[in-house]
């Protein structure tokens, strides 16, 4: 296996018998959940945090080999590219003061890791998409030195079978190519894991479906690329343009896209695992020498090798998770909608919100699931993307209307999903302290209309006015980003703008 991860070379047997061994893979999936093999509830949560490094003038800087080394942490690994790293955080419980806890764990983290950049004259930003990014610095030869990542981009390249196209049109439009995945790598997220029951994952997976679009709306922090305003929030564009194998003949047919938001509410894990079997080929054909059903047999616990590798090359926003802890089996939805940033306070603000609301909507005696079209949740998605806090969404009647309605996002989730995540979040047992906190947070941002790309542009087009030069103004905004993401205050108490210079004498 790990040959053929260095060596690249897949012939036309291995995707023959990956496909075989996928669909074995499927069959014993099936049958640990039949046999209710999986984990009792343990309300766990986990998170990975995706970020960048920046040198003092607010530039990528293309060292991650070298910060990683100094940082000598396994909680911190490479992403795709040499500008971008991870740190991940240990799963902890939903409860208590969970979230100031987490706040610490990440301050200390990065903290740390910012010192070690320091000493290669870098540091750490987190943010969706790095303002000062040119299109030279996300090529190939800036991707991280690491096999699989030099392998996915083969095989993505080669199922493509052409440059890769990016068309984005928002505030300003940008037109261009690729010839590998490494645009992708502009994209820095927050990933937040929840462990469920198979009985309660399809309640869950639907819910977080359903905010999306109120976690992009109130979360958005990705406004530029390659010096244009395009979306509030770019990723999910850049992120399914850059990774897309179709060409246009596939696309025209309605094949699906790789980053995918799906398309029907689900009724189980085993949905969504036998979803990426049927519509999407293998790009990493390697096989494990295990046979899960044999396993099974046995008393044991597969590891089901190609169904976990194969999860991972279809890049849902919310994503099925099978993984074994302590020799037991356990499924997680993995929500990896959200940008990096812009404070710790405003990701863990993110992370309450989105655990709040997914417990109660999961819980609620008619899901919002059955009263909204699966369609109707994707336009929401694609709005909230397009234009962050000012969208406007289709969302289901209170009362015995029925039906659904237009709204404002910011309204929906100050006077409807808030009141829910508090009421989710006193489900788990987190302390009122932590809750009214960090919800506190996401209702100044809706009282004020102010997110990270909202504070990205307004200051963008503040440095414009005050004379400087588009390339300038990107920077400047970047390093006051930055100061401001290291004091600490969340994006909503932030001041537009340069600060005022200090008079001397």
């Amino acid at each position: 296996m790990g040959e053929k991860v260095v060596a690249g070379q897949f012939d036309l047997s291995d995707r023959q018998r990956y496909r075989e061994k996928l669909q074995r893979c499927l069959t014993g999936l099936e049958r640990l959940l039949a046999e209710k093999r999986f984990d009792r509830p343990k309300n766990l949560m986990g998170l990975e945090l995706e970020l960048n490094l920046v040198g003092a003038d607010g530039m990528p800087r293309m060292l991650n080999a070298q910060v990683l080394e100094r940082i000598a942490s396994r909680d911190f690994q490479t992403e795709l590219a040499m500008f971008n790293l991870e740190v991940n955080i240990a799963p902890h419980r939903l409860g208590g003061r969970v979230f100031d806890r987490l706040a610490e764990e990440i301050r200390t983290s990065l903290a740390y890791a910012d010192r070690k950049a320091g000493e290669v004259d870098a540091g750490i930003a987190m943010i969706g998409i790095l303002p000062t990014l040119d299109r030279d610095d996300l090529v190939s030869s800036n991707l991280s030195a690491v096999d699989r990542y030099a392998l996915l981009n083969d095989q993505i390249v080669a199922a493509r079978g052409e440059d890769f196209t990016l068309d984005i049109e928002g505030v300003e439009r940008l037109t261009c190519t690729s010839k590998s995945i490494a645009p992708e790598a502009a994209c820095t997220s927050v990933q937040l894991h929840l462990q469920v029951t198979p009985d309660r994952f399809a309640a869950v997976w639907n819910a977080a479906q359903a905010v999306t679009a109120a976690q992009i709306a109130v979360g958005a922090n990705a406004p530029f690329l390659f010096g244009r305003e395009l979306w509030r929030e770019s990723r999910p564009p850049l992120f399914q343009q850059s990774t897309d194998t179709r060409p246009p003949e596939l696309q025209a047919q309605g094949v699906r896209p790789r980053t995918w938001f799906g398309e029907r509410w689900v009724t189980s894990a085993y949905d969504l695992f036998e979803e990426n079997r049927r519509y999407f080929p293998a790009l990493l054909p390697i096989c494990d020498e295990e046979d899960p059903l044999e396993v099974l047999d046995a008393g044991g616990v597969p590891s089901l090798a190609e169904l976990v590798l194969h999860n991972g090359t279809v890049y849902r926003w919310n994503r099925p998770v099978y993984d074994i802890a302590d020799g037991v089996p356990h499924l997680r939805v993995e929500n990896r909608v959200l940008p990096a940033g812009p404070t710790v306070t405003d990701v863990l603000a993110n992370a309450a919100f989105y655990y709040g609301v997914v417990r109660a909507l999961a819980e609620e005696p008619r899901p919002v699931w059955s009263r909204l079209s699966f369609e109707a949740a994707a336009a929401n998605f694609d709005a909230a993307c397009r234009h962050g806090i000012d969208a406007r969404f289709a969302w289901p009647r209170r009362g015995r209307l029925g039906g659904t309605t237009e709204v404002d996002a910011a309204v929906l989730v100050r006077d409807e999903l808030l009141p829910l995540a508090e009421a989710g979040l006193d489900a788990w047992g987190v302390e009122p302290a932590d809750r009214d906190l960090y919800l506190g947070v996401i209702e100044e941002r809706c009282r004020r209309r102010v997110n990270g790309a909202t504070w990205q542009a307004a200051t963008f087009h503040r440095a414009l006015e005050a004379g400087l030069s588009r390339e300038a103004a990107l920077a400047a905004t970047t390093r006051r980003y930055c100061e401001l993401m290291h004091e600490g205050d969340p994006v909503h108490l932030w001041p537009v703008g340069m600060p005022e210079p200090v008079p001397t004498g």
